[in-house]
């Protein structure tokens, strides 16, 4: 599977960070795992990844505090030489000069937030989770109804984009048109969202291209969102049984995640924001452990008992 990077600098801007001394902010980040390195300023470098981002919390500052300055000097200087790509002070620490210029020695960025260890590693992870994440490109189209992320396939020109349009004048919001990225964030989650250069615009045959933000305003859009349902649309087909009970569970998976799924035939006259809005709603219930076919299902048999009875 292809690995991603994220940039230093864009992890400056993202969290904040106080750029104390930053030769390289186009150094490469390329995993999402981070350090709190105080075993290594003890001189413990077993199994020490030198490609993670390094946090230098209280108790590894007041531990160097408590070493002889020729002692804390070695200690930090076999520490920078190890190439990391960048270590960050917290509870914005005084860094003493004699620490930037071994930073110096080995062109070692240096940054510092004001933020609690452990709220800025919470936040780091959270955001390395995203831009490192496994990722793919689906042709379809995602939008949120009533909180939920329903990403729409189907093949070109069935209607995906109008019925996106559809239910935006219904007060839902587009997140992505034609091309929809998808990232696995978690073991359970899947986030989309719209690669840069056409987000917040969408396709329709006929009119061309329009901007969702300029027509629908800002409430209209929405930059990412978890995909918790896939609607297949396909063109109706005499004589397919289609699922009338929603009795069996269907499901896509995508970067190894099952997503529920729905295939819905088109044909003129059916009104798919409204099937769309119902849907979300369903799956929503179902999720929180309601299942209406299933509690249609126990009353039939209910009833069936009570005749045989």
């Amino acid at each position: 599977m292809q690995e991603f990077t994220v940039k230093l600098s864009k992890i400056i801007n993202e969290l904040k960070l106080e750029e104390v001394y930053v030769p390289n902010a186009d150094v490469l980040i390329e995993t999402t795992d981070i350090n709190r390195p105080g075993l290594q300023i003890a001189g413990f470098f077993d199994y020490f990844d030198p490609r993670r981002i390094q946090v230098m919390g209280m108790v590894e500052n007041t531990y160097l505090k408590s070493l002889s300055d020729e002692e804390r000097l070695m200690r930090m200087d076999d520490f920078f030489r190890r190439k990391i790509p960048v270590i960050v002070y917290t509870r914005g620490m005084e860094i003493e000069q004699d620490i930037i210029d071994i930073a110096k020695k080995y062109k070692v960025n240096i940054l510092r937030t004001s933020l609690g260890t452990s709220s800025f590693m919470s936040a780091l992870i959270a955001f390395l989770n995203i831009e490192l994440a496994p990722r793919i490109t689906r042709h379809g189209v995602l939008v949120e109804v009533y909180g939920e992320g329903i990403l729409i396939l189907g093949e070109s020109g069935i209607g995906k984009s109008e019925a996106a349009v559809e239910l935006m004048k219904r007060g839902h919001r587009l997140v992505a048109d034609d091309a929809v990225e998808i990232r696995r964030v978690s073991s359970k989650t899947l986030v989309g969202s719209s690669p840069e250069i056409i987000r917040h615009f969408i396709e329709m045959r006929g009119i061309g291209i329009i901007d969702v933000k300029k027509i629908f305003g800002m409430g209209a859009v929405k930059d990412t969102e978890k995909i918790d349902l896939v609607i297949q649309l396909e063109a109706w087909q005499k004589g397919k049984q289609y699922d009338r009970l929603g009795l069996v569970d269907n499901f896509t998976e995508i970067l190894g995640i099952q997503v529920p799924s729905l295939t819905i035939p088109i044909r003129p006259g059916r009104n798919l924001a409204v099937i769309f809005e119902i849907a979300a709603m369903n799956n929503r219930q179902r999720r929180m452990g309601y299942n209406a076919a299933e509690e249609l299902n126990n009353r039939l048999m209910e009833q069936m008992g009570e005749e045989e009875e």
